[in-house]
């Protein structure tokens, strides 16, 4: 079977978590040529192993079909980059680690470029955007809606029937209580339980959580 051609564009910790991503898939089932390293800071030659390929100009001019993995956490920057990555030639995978249980596949999408890592639990009938991260051991519940660009820090809980708009950043160990809504850009902050609804562009922290300002 021929292997499919990725890259990672973001060398950070999160990017070199990514490049363990692939690998574990690899193991279970060998899918990915996992072929370096695209970021606009300049890098070493070699990233754990990995080739450094050059930032944005070099992804752009690439000639040839390649699967682009975006391991950036940060929403805003996420929507920045994309923008900006012209290539009809790239397409956004995505990837789901081989540990992640979800609970009955019919019933669950998964758009492009969401990242799916080790120790997820997903249920029924969810509704995940494009370039969504789902970082360590996260939980989410039935009928939850998870528009495009959300990042989820380790340990983050929700509950079902829950509404989360376009571009939340919910940090490690959050909790969203069931039957909520968290409106587009805000950020929920590590330790926090969400137990009312959210406004759009605030940052909310504490138990429970309460917008302390807005973007």
């Amino acid at each position: 079977m021929k292997l499919k051609k990725v890259a990672i564009f973001g060398k950070g910790g999160f990017g070199r978590e990514v490049q363990m991503l692939i690998e574990q898939i690899n193991e279970c089932k060998m899918t990915w040529e996992f072929i370096g390293f695209f970021d606009d800071a300049k890098a070493e030659e070699k990233i754990n192993g990995a080739p450094y390929l050059g930032g944005l100009n070099e992804l752009n001019s690439y000639n040839e079909e390649l699967n682009v993995v975006l391991a950036v956490g940060m929403p805003e920057t996420k929507r920045l980059i994309l923008e900006k990555i012209v290539n009809q030639n790239i397409k956004f995978p995505v990837l789901i680690h081989p540990s992640v249980i979800i609970g009955n596949r019919k019933f669950v999408s998964i758009d492009e470029g969401s990242i799916i890592c080790a120790g997820n639990i997903i249920t029924v009938n969810i509704e995940i955007g494009k370039h969504v991260i789902l970082n360590l051991a996260c939980t989410v519940g039935h009928d939850t809606q998870i528009h495009d660009y959300c990042s989820f820090m380790p340990h983050v809980s929700i509950s079902g029937e829950v509404v989360i708009n376009e571009g939340v950043y919910v940090g490690t160990g959050a909790s969203i209580i069931n039957q909520l809504e968290i409106g587009e850009s805000t950020t929920v902050g590590a330790g926090s339980v969400v137990a009312k609804s959210l406004p759009a562009n605030c940052v909310a922290v504490g138990v429970p959580a309460k917008p302390i300002k807005f973007k």
